[in-house]
């Protein structure tokens, strides 16, 4: 990639082998600014990657009604949360955008109208991985938002079209948490990221993940089959929702390699895969 490569179309430019895709448990910003298994993880990650030209990333943490992808030059890191330490407040990721991509982005989607929006940024269930995975910051990242009209089907089918990308050297991130209900959290000792749960967050864990080693998509899709429970682990479905892209652009035959396989604060899982060749 050549610096030339950051201001072209990249549907303009040569196919380049498949790249992987990854959903990623993004958990509690703290994560930002801790030094544990997960960031550790993150960091890995970024250095067994290939370099993307750019990233795409479908955050939890951006619902709209209809969908929007971020069209700035250079996209502010969002602190959306309150009640945190300084020193999270304090952290920028100044990578810059794809108004390009992002155009490309527009125009190859088909089943639904996607708008450009040059006000959003990069929102922390994007930055607090990239932040570990390329920390110099210079790949061009964009944000693609979740419609919250829409139904899980929906989501997974407009993965299926974004797939294009993946050929064209940009690496795409689905970042939430499967399990999510902060309502019934509940944390052992001093440590919010120590192995502890419910038993349906354990038993819905373990559901998801057999689900996905398996193909079993459909199930997948209609979550709520999954678990007598499943309303107490998925009580919105934000957070479920960008795995859903990620299955939706995985080609059949590719493996699902699963990573941060772990229950937290008792109604939260940090577990995430990798969809590679």
């Amino acid at each position: 990639m050549t610096i030339n490569d950051l201001h072209k179309s990249v549907s303009s430019q040569r196919d380049t082998p498949i790249m992987p895709i990854l959903f990623i448990g993004h958990g509690s910003p703290m994560n930002a600014i801790e030094d544990n298994e997960f960031s550790k993880m993150w960091t890995e990650l970024g250095s067994s990657l290939p370099i993307p030209r750019a990233i795409v990333c479908i955050s939890a943490h951006w619902e709209t009604r209809g969908t929007f992808v971020t069209t700035e030059n250079q996209p502010k890191t969002i602190h959306d949360f309150s009640g945190f330490p300084r020193e999270l407040y304090l952290q920028k990721y100044p990578s810059p955008g794809a108004p390009l991509l992002a155009q490309d982005v527009i125009d190859n989607i088909q089943t639904t109208h996607i708008e450009g929006e040059n006000k959003w940024g990069l929102d922390h269930g994007t930055w607090t991985i990239l932040k570990y995975t390329y920390p110099q910051a210079s790949i061009p990242v964009i944000q693609i938002s979740i419609d919250h009209y829409k139904n899980t089907q929906w989501h997974y089918d407009l993965g299926k079209e974004l797939a294009f990308l993946r050929t064209k050297g940009v690496l795409v991130i689905g970042s939430g948490n499967m399990i999510h209900n902060l309502r019934m959290m509940r944390i052992a000792g001093d440590d919010f990221n120590a192995e502890y749960g419910y038993d349906w967050a354990f038993d819905i864990n373990n559901i998801i993940k057999n689900n996905l080693i398996e193909g079993n998509v459909k199930s997948l899709i209609n979550y709520h089959s999954l678990h007598k429970d499943a309303s107490l682990a998925i009580p919105t479905p934000e957070h479920y929702i960008p795995m859903l892209y990620i299955l939706g652009m995985k080609s059949k035959n590719e493996r699902i390699r699963i990573f941060n396989d772990k229950v937290i604060a008792a109604s939260l899982n940090m577990t995430s895969f990798i969809v590679e060749n």
